[in-house]
């Protein structure tokens, strides 16, 4: 293997974390505007068990929506769920077993959710995993492309026609895209989306990241020439103190440390930003967009590329057996 190959996606995707901390040491967390009730709506947020997941689910069942945590955690999924409740008696929570890096699971997860006859107005892709080392699902994909990326594209896929009904005009169903600045430093390998000839981690992580926000565009494009009222953006929360940075390499881990308190966002900031694109009032109507700290923000050059978007959405389709 080309040592290149590794080290110039590292320093990439390190280059992008260090000027989203520049940016976080001069700007704080954007304030939410006052967000409208959510009673009667009903949502999905993946990796809801946690962190920013976690925090957007309570938020939204304080709305009065009717919150399902989809996560891979039994027993934590049950736990957040049961909190959850407890505490926003406005709205509902329940949790729901999903395993992202599992097509099958991804099946059945439709099929439960289905079968309970509700409506669907917000699904957040929120689940996510960064840096780990070379492994391969049960169908053989590159774990950050299917967790991240393909096991969410199929979940939207399957459960479109839902958002399609439950949405109307002036009440817009919404998806939102967790992706990242390190989207910045992704490629998508085309001919290897696996990262088999060349793996790296950060560079899977970034493409994953990239293939999310090329995926938001080309969804909403076909939503606004159907006529659906459905809105997809995607968004960046900047660098949140969770567990997904548990996975950096050592030095980088105790670089962290002393920073993460003070110039990292706090999860519930973190969620602010999927907040602002799932319930407020200033998003109705309002698709195609990346998100950052409260504002449109550009991203990456090849995400705008139509081609690209096309051509990363049929290999999805025939890897995602759709």
């Amino acid at each position: 293997m080309n040592p290149l190959s590794v080290l110039v996606p590292l320093l990439k995707l390190y280059y992008c974390g260090i000027r989203v901390l520049i940016y976080q040491m001069f700007h704080r967390s954007f304030t939410l505007p006052v967000l409208q009730k959510q009673n009667g709506r009903v949502g999905i947020v993946t990796g809801g068990t946690r962190g920013m997941g976690y925090e957007t689910a309570k938020h939204l069942a304080r709305l009065g929506m009717h919150v399902f945590i989809a996560g891979n955690e039994k027993e934590e999924g049950l736990a957040a769920a049961r909190t959850i409740q407890e505490e926003c008696r406005e709205g509902k929570a329940e949790f729901l077993f999903l395993d992202l890096t599992s097509l099958n699971s991804v099946r059945k997860f439709v099929e439960t959710f289905k079968g309970r006859g509700l409506p669907l107005h917000l699904l957040v892709n929120n689940a996510g995993t960064m840096l780990i080392p070379e492994m391969q699902t049960e169908d053989g994909f590159e774990a950050h492309f299917s967790l991240n990326y393909l096991g969410h594209f199929l979940l939207t896929n399957l459960l479109l026609d839902l958002l399609k009904r439950s949405g109307s005009p002036g009440c817009s169903s919404r998806i939102v895209n967790m992706s990242s600045a390190t989207h910045y430093a992704g490629v998508i390998h085309m001919k290897d989306l696996n990262r088999r000839q060349s793996y790296s981690s950060h560079g899977a992580y970034a493409q994953s990241k990239l293939a999310l926000v090329l995926f938001t565009y080309y969804l909403q494009e076909q939503m606004t020439a159907q006529g659906f009222p459905v809105m997809v953006n995607a968004v960046d929360p900047g660098m949140v103190d969770t567990a997904l940075y548990n996975n950096l390499w050592s030095l980088a881990q105790a670089l962290k440390k002393p920073f993460a308190k003070t110039l990292f966002r706090t999860p519930t900031e973190g969620a602010s930003i999927i907040m602002y694109a799932a319930t407020a009032s200033e998003m109705e109507g309002v698709g195609g967009c990346y998100l950052y700290n409260g504002e449109k923000r550009q991203s990456a050059q090849d995400s705008y590329d139509s081609e690209l978007q096309a051509e990363l959405w049929k290999m999805s389709c025939q890897l995602a057996g759709l």
